[in-house]
């Protein structure tokens, strides 16, 4: 039986809440006020929580803020209760972190269908996670970061980029926040001699440019597309006010930031200590991983760069493992046959 908390200081609407809910089969909790409010949520620790805006000594904002803090209560499905409908009202509920809203005096039957609709999405959430991530926290806070990125990117600008084509330079300024729709893009560095060290490939559904967004400095590498792709736009100031207004949005772009770290200290170990044969089948390994297919059309010059050895080392390399059957090269595609041969490749 779930259980829904209901924080609201008036007591006829509380105890009318209360008695909808029973005889719909959900177990009850309330709280007279905020305080109390936020001391319930910790100790019943329910499936979801009503919770009324104006209220004495601790109102609904305070109330969402201290939850939204706190591991035990952080995604619990969050409903404000309001008689209120300013636009700001919403605003501000909805960038602390509120699921929805119902404005009083409600209708019995839309409250029942929102308080059923959000409990669902909580528990689809919960089941994909015990699937996929095995982090309920990070799944929840992730699937609410991408909606809200959804409703940021929908109508902006679409801008097409053929292959070669430059995207974004070093030292540049940014201005956009890119996304990729289709394709790929390369980011990487050139040297003083002009070799360049490809530090990361990014397909589709990757968000490129964040980095200098958030520190507010010039892009640390080049971008270009490797194959024709579609990218779109989303405005500096757009991209600012939601990293500021929306946690999980806050979150999920940390999330990529210590990612993005990750993945380079892992560069530069794998460039420091591993051989050249290991590194090329770890970068073979990490293409088809990463794209779901076994075939990798990357120019030799590229795929060189994301290896960080010479082009001739490179075609060198990969003649030997064809003879050795762990991938089969036509027309300039490489096609992986052993991918796990090629991962347990040892130094």
């Amino acid at each position: 039986m779930k259980k829904i908390l209901i924080i609201e200081d008036n007591t006829d609407v509380r105890e009318n809440l209360e008695e909808i809910l029973e005889l719909s089969g959900y177990a009850v909790a309330s709280a007279p006020n905020g305080k109390e409010g936020v001391a319930k949520a910790q100790s019943e620790l329910p499936d979801l929580i009503l919770c009324d805006i104006m209220m004495p000594e601790l109102d609904g904002y305070g109330v969402l803020h201290i939850l939204s803090k706190l591991p035990a209560t952080a995604d619990m499905p969050f409903i404000f209760l309001t008689a209120k409908s300013e636009k700001e009202d919403f605003r501000r509920g909805m960038a602390l972190g509120a699921d929805d809203y119902i404005t009083k005096p409600f209708d019995n039957t839309l409250l029942l269908q929102t308080i059923e609709a959000r409990l669902h999405k909580s528990e689809r959430l919960r089941n994909a996670s015990a699937k996929d991530s095995g982090s309920l926290e990070f799944f929840i806070n992730e699937a609410r970061a991408l909606e809200a990125l959804k409703n940021l990117s929908e109508n902006r600008e679409l801008r097409h980029f053929r292959k070669k084509d430059l995207i974004f330079r070093e030292g540049e300024h940014p201005r956009w926040l890119y996304y990729v729709e289709s394709g790929k893009v390369k980011l990487y560095k050139t040297s003083e001699d002009g070799r360049e060290l490809i530090v990361k490939v990014a397909i589709a559904g990757d968000f490129l440019g964040f980095l200098p967004l958030l520190s507010e400095s010039t892009y640390p590498e080049n971008a270009a597309a490797l194959e024709d792709c579609v990218l779109k736009l989303l405005p500096k100031q757009d991209f600012t006010a939601l990293i500021y207004g929306n946690r999980d949005v806050n979150a999920r772009f940390i999330k990529m930031l210590a990612g993005h770290i990750a993945e380079r200290e892992q560069q530069l170990v794998e460039l420091a200590y591993n051989s050249v044969r290991k590194r090329v089948a770890t970068t073979l390994v990490r293409l088809v991983e990463q794209s779901q297919d076994p075939k990798i059309q990357l120019y030799r010059e590229d795929l060189a760069a994301l290896t960080g050895t010479a082009k001739e080392t490179l075609i060198r390399t990969l003649t030997d493992f064809k003879n050795e059957q762990m991938l089969d090269i036509k027309d300039g595609v490489i096609q992986v046959l052993q991918v796990e041969k090629l991962k347990n490749l040892h130094n």
